[in-house]
């Protein structure tokens, strides 16, 4: 590990908006953050850009950002402490483990910005839209609690949307361009770092809303056709 990795993560050790594997988090965010504001978390956060942005626009709610890349979180945390946005927090750990500091009910949405699509087929169970992450959020996620995800991936995309469908979400918005929209949402307009790559590249970049259904997901029951064909279907 270079040197300058190690002194961000011996950083984020003192950094007051940084919980490393905290314990005894379920149900106590509002305890962290001092009020009992909604809280909605951005998995996969990198640097946090979505998270500072969105607690910019939003400074009556509160927001976590969730990352096993400790020297990611690093500069989201500094930005949010050298700002003053009290409404913001990082989490250190893995996004399979989100029941462990979470309570049910407690996040009222997620958003998923520019996460790895995994393009492999054997690596599909690790994309953050899969119906086994699905059902993980449906143990944390209030009722009517939204998925935001925001991708250049357009196979990660048209998988969304399958999943969407073999799943029982309620998809409330789906916007194939985000740029060629004539007004485009303050909340959509917040770009991260990869994003701002992407769109130098000269790629679309994407965007679905939805609702995960009120019954549990029994994501091992659900048959994904996952081939090319399937996956650019009208759903």
């Amino acid at each position: 590990m270079g040197h300058k990795k190690l002194i961000r993560f011996a950083e984020i050790e003192t950094f007051p908006n940084v919980l490393i594997y905290p314990k005894d988090m379920q149900g106590a965010w509002g305890k962290h953050f001092g009020n009992n504001h909604p809280l909605t978390l951005e998995l996969a956060c990198g640097k946090g850009d979505y998270t500072l942005g969105l607690a910019k626009l939003f400074p009556e709610e509160n927001f976590t950002g969730v990352d096993l890349k400790g020297n990611r979180i690093w500069k989201g945390a500094k930005t949010a402490l050298d700002s003053n946005l009290a409404n913001v927090a990082f989490l250190r750990t893995q996004i399979e483990a989100l029941t462990d500091y979470f309570a049910p009910g407690e996040v009222k949405d997620i958003w998923i910005t520019f996460p790895d699509p995994f393009l492999r087929q054997s690596k599909a169970k690790k994309r953050l839209t899969h119906p086994r992450f699905l059902a993980l959020y449906q143990q944390i996620l209030a009722p009517g609690g939204t998925i935001n995800l925001k991708t250049d991936s357009t196979e990660l995309y048209d998988f969304t949307r399958m999943v969407i469908a073999k799943t029982g979400c309620e998809k409330l918005i789906d916007i194939p361009d985000v740029y060629a929209q004539a007004e485009i949402s303050p909340l959509l307009r917040i770009q991260t770092y990869y994003e701002g790559m992407h769109l130098a590249d000269g790629r679309t970049i994407r965007f679905l809303k939805f609702v995960l259904p009120a019954e549990p997901i029994d994501w091992k029951a659900v048959n994904l056709d996952t081939d090319e064909e399937a996956a650019g279907r009208e759903y």
